[in-house]
């Protein structure tokens, strides 16, 4: 009994140190992602931060939707140019990889196109959302629902499930050769090898290959011409395919988020040697050779702070600890990046960094 327990726990620690995923989870494919759909509108009842009803860009649409409903005002000069209870807007929706059918719902992102000072507690009246090519009339959405405002800036708003799509959006059929295209966190030769490996265990085991690697993001897979009538099946179990993702031999990565101020960093991102000036402060990065009597090495200069491995002191001073210093000395988000992306191009920061 003692040693099938040791044996579970020996597995389960093999278990949580290699986590696996799907190829689904890494690619998608190629002529199959995001698409946008766009459209101008109104939104009403602002408290007094609408736009003035005396510009015509509000004057005229809304004088349209009045008439629409059997009000007709004639001129639309005569809208009572002290209302500033509506809001001309500009509407976006993204469609994810893969489309959409009748009846989805969407989120859909509104701002203001006018003199609008805030959209909260307005309302999205209804809006066709149209393709972003000029030309086509198709109408594959309508928006409308209450605005929810994130962040700082009250000019820009979300509508929660806001678009009704009324017309597929279709991507283009899979053939008998695709090629799939792998996201980009995950882009690597090494990484594009593992998962053309993962692929040709799962659907083709013991046989030929079926996909190969094209570049660091192109996987091109062909079906073999046995399995061409259940071609749905097959491309099940390329998706399929479970890959180890600590064998995608992945770069250290930093990604920040600049309309958040947030900064998220990869645990094995490591630092070289550095001192480091911004506006008026100094950060000085620490290697702590491998003796004990350096374990804590002491910095006394005032507003600067100490990047050091004190835990694992024969090794380089990883991001988390400089992440530390920064929030010793309290420097903004914006003054983090900006010290990052230097030490970057000196080569003593060994990352990836995603400005998303």
């Amino acid at each position: 009994m003692l040693a099938k327990l040791s044996a579970a726990i020996v597995s389960l620690a093999l278990t949580l140190a290699a986590p696996a995923g799907s190829v689904k989870d890494l690619v998608r494919f190629k002529g199959q992602g995001e698409s946008m759909l766009q459209g101008y509108g109104l939104v009403i009842g602002l408290n007094n931060s609408g736009d003035s009803a005396k510009e015509l860009a509000v004057a005229i649409p809304l004088s349209e939707i009045l008439k629409n409903s059997g009000v007709n005002l004639g001129t639309p000069r005569v809208v009572d140019p002290k209302s500033k209870s509506v809001a001309m807007v500009a509407v976006t929706c993204t469609i994810r990889s893969g489309g959409a059918r009748v009846d989805d719902k969407i989120d859909v992102t509104v701002s203001t196109l006018g003199s609008a000072t805030s959209l909260e507690g307005g309302q999205l009246f209804l809006t066709p959302l149209k393709g972003p090519y000029p030309g086509d009339p198709t109408i594959y959405a309508i928006a409308e629902g209450p605005l929810q405002i994130e962040g700082t800036s009250k000019t820009s708003a979300r509508v929660r499930g806001g678009a009704r799509i009324v017309q597929d959006i279709l991507m283009p059929e899979v053939g008998d050769t695709f090629d799939l295209i792998i996201d980009q966190p995950y882009a690597d030769w090494a990484a594009a090898t593992q998962i053309a490996v993962a692929i040709n265990a799962r659907a083709m085991p013991g046989g030929p290959a079926v996909a190969k690697v094209i570049d660091e993001r192109t996987l091109r897979v062909t079906v073999p011409e046995a399995e061409r009538k259940d071609r749905a099946g097959f491309i099940a179990d390329v998706l399929a395919a479970e890959v180890t993702l600590n064998q995608l031999d992945l770069p250290a990565t930093i990604i920040y988020n600049q309309k958040r101020g947030a900064i998220l960093v990869s645990g094995d991102v490591q630092i070289g040697p550095v001192a480091i000036t911004h506006s008026n402060l100094v950060i000085t990065s620490l290697v702590p050779k491998a003796l004990p009597t350096l374990q804590n090495p002491e910095l006394r200069t005032e507003r600067w702070a100490g990047v050091q491995t004190a835990a694992r002191p024969s090794e380089q001073a990883r991001l988390s600890d400089l992440m530390a210093a920064f929030k010793q000395l309290d420097i903004p988000t914006s003054e983090q990046i900006a010290v990052l992306e230097m030490m970057h191009k000196m080569g003593k920061l060994q990352a990836k960094i995603i400005v998303d």
